[in-house]
């Protein structure tokens, strides 16, 4: 049916997308939440302005999904769930016949390595079943990679150079606490930085580099750290004439303390170990020690700034412009019953899902958000909720 999607993933994520589509019941008339665990679907559900169906699957195996969509018959699998499970669930939508969304690169579970050349394998296979497969409609993936399409479509003739710089000025309270899935974002945050320069990629150590920001519009002023980061990977493949690009987020003295101590005392690990005759994963076993992202919407104050800054050609002269979003953390929870960094990952996927479902976005095979239309995805991050603003010039200090 056109329009019917079926969401996976009942974390802070999934919460926003929930209510995003149930917003939109002309676009999406009917909706299926599904997760390992039915009661956090259902829980979600009982929160929304009109009924849907819940689920309980394990999506991690295509042999799970498949009979579920293949007797849901979706258009569209919204996937928001672990990027573990991303190759599973565009086996089962294959073998289905139905479309496919993430936010996140695959990764394998045994291995922190954040590449797109396991999904992009993808691409002859859902060329071939006439299917429409989109990776990283996110924020960071997602928006930023539309940020940089939209400026290259309006503002520049080339794109030289490319930072993306993501920052949460927010407050949870709490000695430590992860925004997002402990165990994806400390494997994020603990891996070689990287970013790509004149045709070739360069590697630091973790959080080596980093300076001191100004948060535009009187946001505070945070230090940010180079770090890697999927969209980096996928925007010098289709950027033409890129020189460089980087990403940069903020953390808090106080955040990578925390961090440092549990790299220190092994709980950052993700290669088993035996305990008591059971084998265990550090990291995950730390995941289970720390709070829920999704049960920090009730206490996060403050707010988010994430941006690109884009240097460039037009018409002969060399050109910067930034381009970026500040998202209240409260203004999210009073709207979707969780915080701003779930919402800002949460409402671009369901802005994606809107333009494959009506046809905005149309083509066979596998897309990174950069390769497609711009212009109704900026219209409709004003009209949902993420307004985005343009100014001239740099935030930053780039260097050469």
């Amino acid at each position: 049916m056109k329009g019917r999607v079926l969401i996976i993933g009942a974390g802070g994520v999934g919460r926003v997308v929930a209510h995003k589509c149930a917003s939109l019941p002309e676009v999406f008339p009917e909706i299926m939440l599904a997760s390992r665990t039915r009661e956090k679907c259902e829980a979600i559900a009982r929160d929304l302005p009109r009924p849907v169906a819940t689920a309980a699957v394990d999506a991690g195996q295509a042999a799970n999904l498949t009979p579920l969509l293949r007797s849901y018959q979706p258009q569209l699998v919204i996937h928001v769930a672990l990027p573990y499970q991303d190759l599973a669930i565009m086996d089962a939508c294959l073998e289905a016949g139905v479309d496919y969304l993430d936010t996140a690169n695959y990764e394998p579970p045994d291995t922190a390595r954040f590449e797109y050349k396991w999904q992009w394998a993808y691409q002859e296979r859902f060329r071939a079943a006439g299917r429409m497969a989109v990776l990283g409609s996110g924020f960071d993936p997602g928006v930023t990679s539309v940020f940089c399409a939209w400026l290259l479509k309006h503002k520049f003739d080339t794109i030289e150079t490319i930072d993306i710089i993501d920052c949460n000025a927010g407050s949870h309270g709490l000695p430590f606490a992860t925004n997002f899935n402990p165990e994806i974002n400390i494997r994020e945050v603990t891996a070689p930085g990287r970013y790509w320069q004149a045709g070739q990629w360069i590697e630091t150590p973790p959080l080596h580099e980093h300076q001191p920001f100004e948060v535009p519009e009187g946001i505070g002023n945070l230090e940010i750290y180079l770090m890697y980061h999927e969209e980096l990977e996928s925007l010098a493949a289709h950027i033409p004439g890129l020189q460089r690009a980087r990403f940069w987020m903020s953390f808090s003295a106080n955040y990578l303390k925390h961090l440092e101590v549990l790299q220190n005392v092994g709980l950052t690990g993700i290669e088993a170990i035996d305990f008591q005759g059971q084998s265990i994963v550090p990291l995950q076993f730390l995941k289970a020690l720390l709070p829920d992202p999704a049960s920090l919407g009730p206490r996060t104050t403050g707010k988010t700034w994430i941006g690109c800054q884009v240097t460039g050609q037009k018409d002969g002269a060399r050109r910067t412009h930034t381009i970026y979003n500040i998202c209240d953390h409260q203004a999210c929870y009073r709207e979707t019953g969780a915080q701003a960094i779930s919402y800002t990952t949460g409402v671009p996927a369901m802005i994606g899902a809107k333009q494959i479902v009506t046809g905005a976005w149309r083509g066979a095979g596998v897309f990174n958000m950069e390769q497609l239309d711009p212009d109704p995805f900026m219209d409709d991050l004003n009209r949902y909720g993420l307004p985005w603003k343009v100014m001239d010039g740099p935030v930053f200090a780039a260097g050469a």
